[in-house]
């Protein structure tokens, strides 16, 4: 059985570059580039884990984290969090709103796969 990840992220490069390398881990992979209803996207197509940009068009990624939390049927998926800027501050904001694993962007596909795999198993 494929595991499924939805990526929100507004880049189509960076959607484009991570959905190659999890499709070609047997990921199946969807994305939604905005925060308006990210939300709603994630309860209607309930993926085993989420990758989420931290700055979206409409809300922050850090708000949408925040309202998954809050629902019951959100509030243990994995989420890995996507930021441009890796300060302290970013880091503890994101853990603050229930962050799973946070990684600084340019990543490496080898990092990105690891991560989705661990947070997939625990």
């Amino acid at each position: 059985m494929s595991k499924r990840v939805l990526i929100i992220e507004d880049e189509p490069n960076i959607i484009e570059a991570i959905s190659f390398i999890l499709a070609r881990d047997g990921w199946h992979v969807d994305s939604h580039s905005n925060g308006h209803d990210a939300v709603s996207v994630v309860q209607a197509r309930a993926p085993d884990l989420v990758i989420l940009d931290v700055m979206l068009p409409g809300r922050s990624g850090y708000e949408i984290l925040t309202d998954l939390r809050a629902q019951p049927e959100t509030r243990d998926l994995p989420v890995l969090m996507l930021t441009a800027r890796g300060q302290a501050r970013d880091r503890e904001l994101a853990e603050r709103a229930g962050a799973s694993r946070f990684m600084t962007k340019p990543f490496s596909n080898a990092d990105v796969i690891e991560a989705l795999n661990a947070l997939v198993v625990r």
